[in-house]
């Protein structure tokens, strides 16, 4: 990948220049700064008329005679950013230029070059600009290929591992795209190591804040601009440019930026093939979820069905497997792809291409049919490709855990009874109405234990249920189911890790950490934990031996008790104190003062849900 334009050094090998016998007399440390355009002077005021990259070719007729003036002559031209001097000896300077004169070069790092033996400076200029345009076409024609190869990225909606291999191809560099947090979301080596590419990644992308959306930081030697579209940007994508190396061209600029607008596009073209996904299948569940259709008009076909829904309890309750199907994360299409972030399989290959399908289409019937068992009226529907929704309709708020018990109960069993390796099993009753049903959240109930009979369970079963069920908040209309159905999916997501057995999930049991990590790929998530613990980030970037954010953790951690904190960061008192003080200053925060306390421990909880799997 070479510049646009040639340097000092590259003219100098030119049958031209070499035919003049060129000698460099001073400079030798700018012989790699590039030359935009060549021109001719023989006039000591030359400078007023340049615009910075020229090669001056002169015969040092019009020069100065005094060493005062060649100096100036000298300052003027390295201030207005000339590429170099050339001197053709034998009308003014016979033998070579004056000491004073390449004195000046030298100390300006102005590449003053003796030509010593005559050439026409017509070819000089014929063959530098000839290998200008050259190179002027050659990018041309690159930046036409980059056009065309993210065009049809984008139309083909590739996913964000085909962009950037396609994008490291053409520009033969390590690229990386990334989160607001410094997570990787997606890379190519382009060759390289990735292991080396990617050590110590989140603290070294720290370092790297070049100006602007789109710039190069010379000290990291990465060209970065930010990927995001319609106002809302989720990402970075760099490109490794080494820094021993010139500016990076245009085209890389152009390709850079092209890359992460067909990544912008891209994230926005899938979250909208889901919307229009759901409005194909057209049913009740996904209306009132997406809003497609009035509510009015949802109860009344709802009616026509047999389920009612006008003057009802209405609870969201949301199944999925506690690990994600072998498409990976299809299940949640508005966040930014992490190949290596999910915990779910990714080898399509294993199982087969309709093996997700399939396994959605298992659960969305055992739910059914759990429904019916349990003797509840609900609408069931998959809500995405890794969940299926049940909107039970309750004649009372009453009646409200016992239903839940009895749905949770009913779906075990139907998924004993389906599972070809279990032997058959039999039924227990759901929940009997002579026994009220003890509460989900009942702290005696054994952890692992489900309403059902222990019996309903095979010997040999798992400790942990395969599938999470959770349920959201009853409401008391249908204009407020959605909020249940919401709440009830992201109780779902968040109760996947959950190390716990529960029969059935709810809000209290997720708690604040389980919001987080639900909430750990939203953009003003990251962003926030960027705005409370960014500065804190980047001192331990550059400190590492240190590691303030540790002593803050310890601190907020013991309920900011500064004698329990030391004891846990194995500090003495003095020495903690030292480090809470600076963290303060670095932070510009009063950690004495509880809400500001308050929000660095959310932003710490919250670095944990960014940074966990």
């Amino acid at each position: 990948m070479s510049p646009v334009f040639p340097t000092v050094r590259e003219v100098l090998d030119l049958v031209p220049v070499r035919n003049g016998a060129p000698r460099l007399v001073a400079g030798t440390a700018g012989l790699d700064r590039s030359v935009r355009w060549v021109h001719i002077a023989e006039v000591p005021d030359i400078a007023t008329l340049l615009g910075g990259g020229e090669l001056v070719l002169t015969t040092g007729i019009g020069l100065p005679g005094d060493d005062a003036g060649l100096r100036e002559f000298i300052g003027a031209l390295a201030d207005v950013g000339v590429s170099g001097l050339a001197v053709e000896l034998g009308r003014r300077y016979v033998s070579g230029v004056p000491r004073v004169m390449a004195a000046a070069a030298e100390r300006r790092g102005l590449p003053l070059i003796e030509l010593r033996r005559g050439t026409p400076f017509v070819r000089i200029t014929e063959a530098v600009h000839a290998l200008i345009v050259d190179a002027q076409l050659t990018e041309l024609r690159a930046t036409e290929e980059i056009h065309q190869r993210f065009t049809e990225l984008s139309v083909e909606g590739a996913e964000p591992a085909e962009v950037l291999r396609q994008a490291a191809e053409l520009a033969g560099c390590p690229m990386v795209l990334e989160n607001l947090s410094r997570q990787v979301l997606a890379y190519d080596p382009a060759g390289e190591n990735a292991e080396l590419l990617l050590d110590g990644w989140e603290r070294h992308s720290r370092q790297i804040r070049p100006p602007g959306r789109t710039a190069y930081d010379p000290d990291s030697g990465w060209l970065v601009t930010t990927v995001g579209a319609r106002g809302q940007d989720w990402g970075r994508l760099l490109l490794r440019w080494p820094a021993t190396e010139s500016t990076p061209p245009t085209r890389l600029t152009i390709l850079i930026e092209r890359a992460a607008s067909t990544l912008a596009l891209g994230r926005l073209i899938r979250r909208d093939a889901e919307g229009l996904e759901r409005q194909i299948h057209r049913t009740l569940l996904t209306a009132l979820i997406d809003h497609t259709r009035p509510v009015d008009e949802v109860a009344l076909r709802a009616k026509a069905l047999g389920v009612v829904l006008d003057r009802r309890h209405l609870v969201g309750v949301v199944v999925r497997h506690r690990a994600d199907e072998p498409a990976g994360d299809a299940g949640n299409p508005d966040d930014e792809p992490a190949p290596a972030r999910r915990g779910g399989r990714r080898d399509t290959d294993a199982e087969g291409p309709e093996a997700g399908p399939a396994r959605l289409r298992d659960l969305a019937e055992a739910v059914s049919q759990a429904v019916r068992d349990a003797k509840l009226t609900a609408l069931t529907s998959p809500l995405d490709d890794q969940a299926v929704g049940a909107l039970l309709a309750l004649p009372d708020p009453a009646a409200e855990e016992k239903a839940l018990s009895a749905f949770a109960a009913a779906l075990r069993r139907v998924r004993l009874d389906a599972a070809p390796a279990a032997p058959a099993a039999p039924a227990a009753p759901a929940a009997p109405a002579a026994r009220p049903a003890r509460p989900l959240d009942d702290p005696d109930r054994p952890a692992g234990r489900t309403v059902a009979s222990a019996s309903a369970r095979p010997v040999d079963a798992p400790p942990r249920a395969a599938i999470v069920v959770a349920a959201g908040s009853g409401v008391g209309s249908l204009r407020e189911a959605r909020r249940s159905l919401i709440e009830a999916r992201q109780v779902a997501e968040a109760a996947r890790r959950d190390p716990r057995d529960l029969p059935c999930y709810r809000l209290p049991h997720v708690g604040l950490a389980g919001l987080l990590h639900l909430l750990r790929d939203e953009p003003r998530l990251q962003t926030f934990v960027e705005r409370e613990l960014g500065p804190l980030l980047a001192y331990d970037a550059q400190h590492p031996r240190e590691q303030l954010l540790g002593t803050l953790r310890a601190y907020l951690e013991q309920g900011r008790n500064k004698s329990a904190g030391a004891a846990a960061a194995h500090l003495s008192r003095p020495a903690f104190y030292e480090r809470l003080a600076r963290i303060g200053r670095i932070l510009d925060a009063d950690l004495d003062s509880v809400d500001r306390c308050l929000s660095l421990h959310v932003a710490l909880l919250a670095l944990d849900a960014v940074r966990t799997p």
